[in-house]
């Protein structure tokens, strides 16, 4: 349970994070979002299903991120070692979001637009894994 609250903890930050830059700078903030609502609705595309509307599709890819990355994130484990699975974890999450979607078939752009667009994108979720290793040690001291 504590590699889950430390996941989620770390989810929290990085979708916190992405939120209020795209908000506050919208010209070069990473838009996860977008990447994951073209994500929605590939996958409902080949699936022949209908496309939602915009509201919902960026709800229920909202609600796919916090799920999937907090379990991502919950991979820090709670050993003595979580801090740097974390900076690991996050790291890596942060360079497959620059480098991924374009061969995914879903554009550069959201993540891939600008130097600092790429920066930030790394960076966040770097953070968002540091927030989980920093959150399951706590828990694991606490624990003990």
């Amino acid at each position: 349970m504590a590699s889950l609250a430390a996941g989620f903890a770390g989810v929290l930050a990085l979708t916190a994070l992405h939120e209020t830059a795209r908000r506050l700078r919208p010209a070069d903030a990473p838009r996860m979002d977008v990447l994951g609502e073209r994500g929605l609705r590939k996958l409902l595309g080949l699936a022949d299903l209908p496309q939602p509307d915009g509201d919902t599709a960026y709800t229920a890819t909202m609600l796919g991120d916090v799920l999937s990355n907090g379990l991502y994130y919950s991979l820090v484990g709670s050993s003595k070692h979580s801090l740097r699975r974390g900076l690991l974890l996050g790291a890596a999450a942060g360079v497959g979001g620059v480098v991924l979607p374009g061969p995914l078939g879903l554009g550069n752009g959201p993540s891939n637009r600008t130097p600092q667009t790429q920066a930030m994108t790394v960076a966040w979720y770097t953070v968002g894994g540091l927030v989980a290793g920093a959150v399951a040690q706590r828990l694991r001291k606490r624990n003990k």
